[in-house]
């Protein structure tokens, strides 16, 4: 089964009495390779949320945004994505690494629609993709397992107001964050790091 029922799943399903529909669903919907309408939904996305766990079973969330397109669709089985810099912690692509089964949700908050994509995600430091983004720290890829539409019903409506300023763009610099000039993170930063030779003066700093 591409949706990956297991005993938890099939318990509530005989509940409420779903299994028929589930199963339905499963056998028309969930595929395991990206077609030309997956293609155009998640390469028009400007985020997505990225769901992994440790090596423990302990999940985390994550928020991911870029410039429409950001998330590329490589082949009919695989998408890749960037990930720039953030807070260090590194606690989504750190569990990448330690285990590898991710779930990626893709919405349209303006038209109400959203995708679901699952599979296997894998980290290569000199990715042949890294140059197409700008300031990328690495790439993710994802080799999926399920990919399948969701129920749009329960879709609140939102439209874009902006776009983050801090996404890296080849044709301006990146601003840095406030939070990185503060004086309990400023100390802590990557020798590197771009919030080291900004002007704290202008902050009082």
């Amino acid at each position: 089964m591409a949706a990956g029922f297991h005993a938890g799943s099939r318990s509530l399903q005989d509940r409420f009495d779903t299994r028929a529909l589930a199963d339905r669903i499963d056998s028309l919907l969930v595929t395991d390779t990206i077609d030309d309408g997956h293609r155009a939904f998640i390469e028009t996305r400007d985020m997505f949320f990225l769901a992994s766990a440790d090596a423990e079973g302990r999940p985390t969330c994550s928020y991911k945004g870029g410039e429409p397109g950001f998330v590329r669709v490589v082949d009919e089985r695989t998408v890749a994505f960037p990930s720039y810099d953030g807070n260090g912690m590194y606690l989504s692509t750190g569990n990448v690494l330690v285990n590898p089964h991710v779930g990626l949700l893709f919405l349209d908050l303006e038209r109400g629609s959203r995708m679901r994509l699952e599979g296997e995600a894998s980290i290569d430091l000199d990715d042949p993709l890294i140059g197409a983004y700008h300031e990328a720290q690495f790439v993710v890829r994802v080799r999926a397992r399920a990919v399948y539409p969701n129920c749009p019903r329960y879709i609140h409506r939102y439209q874009l107001v902006r776009r983050s300023s801090f996404v890296p763009r080849n044709d301006c610099p990146t601003p840095v964050p406030d939070w990185k000039r503060s004086d309990w993170a400023y100390d802590a930063l990557p020798a590197a790091d771009p919030a080291r030779d900004a002007d704290r003066e202008s902050l009082g700093r």
